[in-house]
């Protein structure tokens, strides 16, 4: 399929009646650009058969194939993660990995699978995840006596070990961290690195004397959460706290970092940290011997993001091109793409394009030049845009011989030459401003869709419209689920999505907008992924 789509066309075969020449160099003048773009696509298959605001199921589902992020698997809700996609992880693991070893969390690896009467000792955890866990029920031909799960989430893999290596105070407090794989099977509506029955992701499980050193780390490390959102991938986030029904199953409270995507109007849990307080201690029987000689039991958290931050990524910034890349994230930066003419020193222009790529590398940046001589440049822009490389530096004769290249954005289209003397510094600063424009382009949309709510048809208005919406609450459970219950629909139910942690004032008298009873909380609320 891919080497179908990558057949270099033929311009001498365009259908009659077509503009004859489809990829014409940029600074040509007989080229007509909206013409062109047209039928780059149509001969090429490079194109999105599906536009982000009309269709945006079917571009998402377009777009992270297109742009070689996935390839779907002969199982539904399993994919193939591309390197295109590894080196977004990648990064993001670089950074988190780094950071939690600053707080002395060390990694580890449990293994994959959990016995029956272990899994089940949590009950309010197990009847959290039941639904999803997958059973292995047979080696070879023969039924197993046991059946044995494989992990969904591994708190009830690791406490059993950890009330064994548990047993002073000395030994706390205890940080691990596993990066890993998880497998969640029961649900409906596949969507790649959204919901998936596998997925990527880190777990952190820790242990503590006291509940305040637990409550700390919970915020230290939604706060890492929130910088992988802001500070790479370029999306605004909302920290707060989950409601008692959206809570981890199990546990005392949750912490999330709550995205939002404008062209669906849902809601994204982008990532939690949990404070478990001592039920799991409970369970496992996870005590230690306090410094005055008395038993206690310990305070743990636990606390994960996964692959699901990329496809955040893509819903958020992509467009009709394909995907859009953040600069600290992508793994190209910068593409050359060398543009000769007739008659032009070809070699001279290649070479010109691997001094560009080396200069660029040993400054720190992740550059490549795409030298395929069976491709015209014009295709070349259409699969990089695809593919979503924030920067593409363009060389022609006429750049060799005025000792400039020409640079284009992905995010805006905008294009510069710049003097090879300053290359550098001058891509250093268009990454940079890339980076900062795609936060505040999101910003701005997400800021757009939220609307404050004080009554039961505003919010109901709100929520057809697709807002985001931010409702004064009475912080009971039951109007919260009657909430769900009269949202019930095609599209889902609303649901709270987080309680932010930054409150506007609630004016005095403020009544919740579901039941009329005093508001004691701003809470935001809509549909979810």
């Amino acid at each position: 399929m891919i080497e179908k789509l990558l057949q270099p066309m033929d311009k001498h075969k365009i259908e009659e009646g077509i503009l004859k020449q489809v990829f014409e160099d940029m600074d040509s003048k007989k080229a007509n650009s909206k013409g062109k773009k047209k039928e780059v696509k149509k001969e090429t298959g490079l194109g999105l058969t599906y536009k982000k605001d009309e269709n945006f199921g079917e571009w998402y589902s377009e777009v992270v194939v297109s742009g070689e992020m996935i390839e779907y698997y002969d199982i539904s809700g399993c994919y193939i993660l591309r390197p295109w996609t590894m080196a977004i992880w990648e990064a993001l693991q670089v950074f988190f990995d780094a950071e939690i070893k600053k707080m002395n969390i060390k990694n580890c690896y449990f293994p994959l699978f959990v016995t029956e009467n272990v899994l089940q000792k949590e009950k309010d955890h197990i009847e959290g995840f039941a639904p999803e866990v997958a059973w292995v029920t047979k080696s070879g031909q023969s039924e197993l006596e046991v059946p044995i799960a494989i992990r969904p989430t591994s708190e009830t893999v690791m406490y059993p070990y950890y009330s064994k290596w548990i047993r002073g105070h000395r030994d706390l407090p205890l940080k691990l961290n596993q990066w890993c794989n998880v497998v969640r099977w029961e649900f409906s509506n596949p969507t790649p690195f959204i919901r998936s029955r596998e997925f990527l992701w880190q777990e952190g499980h820790t242990a503590f004397a006291t509940k305040q050193e637990a409550d700390e780390e919970v915020l230290e490390i939604l706060e890492l959460y929130r910088r992988i959102y802001e500070e790479y991938l370029a999306i605004p986030v909302v920290k707060g706290k989950k409601s008692e029904l959206e809570k981890f199953a199990g546990g005392l409270y949750t912490t999330s970092v709550e995205a939002f995507v404008p062209n669906t109007g849902r809601g994204v849990q982008g990532a939690t940290s949990h404070c478990l307080g001592q039920n799991f201690a409970k369970m496992f029987q996870i005590n230690f011997e306090n410094e005055k000689g008395e038993k206690a039991m310990a305070w743990q958290n636990s606390w994960a993001y996964s692959t699901r931050t990329i496809g955040v990524m893509v819903m958020v910034h992509g467009d009709d091109k394909g995907l859009v890349l953040p600069p600290k994230v992508a793994s190209v930066q910068v593409i050359v793409i060398p543009v000769p003419y007739k008659d032009a020193d070809t070699k001279a222009i290649f070479d010109a394009c691997l001094e560009t790529v080396n200069s660029l590398n040993q400054a720190g940046f992740r550059a490549e030049a795409d030298l395929r001589d069976n491709y015209s440049p014009g295709w070349k822009y259409s699969h990089w845009e695809m593919k979503g490389v924030p920067l593409r530096i363009e060389i022609g004769p006429k750049d060799l011989a005025n000792k400039q290249v020409r640079v284009v954005r992905r995010d805006n289209g905008a294009k510069v030459d710049i003097p090879v003397a300053s290359l550098v510094e001058q891509v250093k600063d268009i990454l940079s401003s890339i980076q900062e424009s795609l936060f505040n382009a999101a910003k701005e949309k997400r800021d757009a869709c939220i609307k404050v709510v004080t009554t039961w048809d505003e919010f109901v208005k709100a929520l057809n419209d697709k807002k985001l919406i931010l409702a004064a609450w009475c912080d009971e459970e039951e109007v919260e689920k009657d909430v769900k219950s009269k949202t019930k629909g095609e599209l889902g139910a609303a649901k709270t999505l987080c309680t932010p942690f930054d409150q506007p004032e609630l004016p005095e008298g403020t009544l919740c907008f579901a039941s009329g009873k005093p508001a004691k909380k701003w809470t935001y609320w809509g549909r979810s992924y």
